[in-house]
């Protein structure tokens, strides 16, 4: 029995005021319930403009999008609480703590009381942070910072989670644990939609892959597959490259 895909993107397209070229161009893509879908491409390439998009935090200019059944044109209302959003900038108050900042985020996405309190320190001891709850965020490391954005979009019990650059400039351990645990948040049933420029680490993560470059999906499948399939990669960093080209995207 085939089910109904978490997100359908049908003929997108997004040109920003002032640009000729179009930072999303006609594109198409289906992600299935439960797959962990990595958007994988340059600076520039369209990633952040699509993952906006998706969240409802920027308007496009054609084409149709669906996410867990509902038109993102006329029911974003109902879209927003069965989604989180994790962006790449930390969205936190530093001179709050993390239970501080935690409650803020879950009563914007209605939750409260015993509900909230136990659900912030259940995601607080998976990820780790239980003993520096009540420190200043100010306080913290870099990973640490990045797990209680991470927490923030998970407070809700997501359908879908949408991850920009989840562990970008952390050490190894916060790393290896941020990914260990979206495995787990995806085997509870959440679709995750991820963007990185670290290849190694979407081709252990994810169960699709899609290359995106000049707003355009340029392929897209399993990583393993893709490898497989590609003309003398031994890597999804090889494949990668081949693809998109060695030239410096500033």
């Amino acid at each position: 029995m085939q089910t109904t895909p978490a997100i359908e993107i049908k003929d997108l397209c997004k040109t920003y005021k002032g640009n000729d070229v179009p930072a999303v161009d006609h594109l198409s893509l289906t992600i299935p319930q439960g797959a962990i879908m990595g958007l994988l491409g340059p600076n520039g390439a369209g990633k952040t403009t699509i993952i906006h998009i998706l969240c409802g935090l920027r308007s496009f200019d054609k084409g149709d999008v669906t996410i867990c059944s509902c038109s993102l044109r006329s029911q974003l209302k109902a879209i927003r609480p069965l989604i989180g959003v994790v962006p790449q900038d930390i969205a936190l108050y530093p001179a709050l703590t993390a239970c501080e900042n935690l409650k803020i985020f879950g009563s914007i996405l209605g939750l409260k009381g015993a509900a909230l309190n136990n659900r912030i320190n259940e995601l607080l001891s998976f990820f780790g942070l239980e003993s520096h709850k009540h420190r200043r965020v100010g306080n913290y490391s870099g990973g640490m910072k990045r797990r209680i954005n991470l927490i923030a979009g998970l407070l809700h019990h997501p359908k879908v989670l949408f991850l920009d650059e989840p562990t970008a400039g952390i050490d190894v351990q916060s790393k290896h644990l941020i990914l260990e645990n979206l495995k787990a948040v995806n085997r509870e049933g959440s679709t995750i939609i991820y963007t990185s420029h670290y290849m190694e680490e979407a081709e252990a993560l994810c169960t699709q892959v899609a290359f995106i470059d000049e707003g355009k999906i340029i392929r897209q499948g399993v990583p393993g597959e893709l490898i497989r399939l590609s003309d003398g990669c031994a890597s999804l960093e090889a494949l990668y490259l081949q693809l998109t080209g060695k030239k410096l995207r500033d």
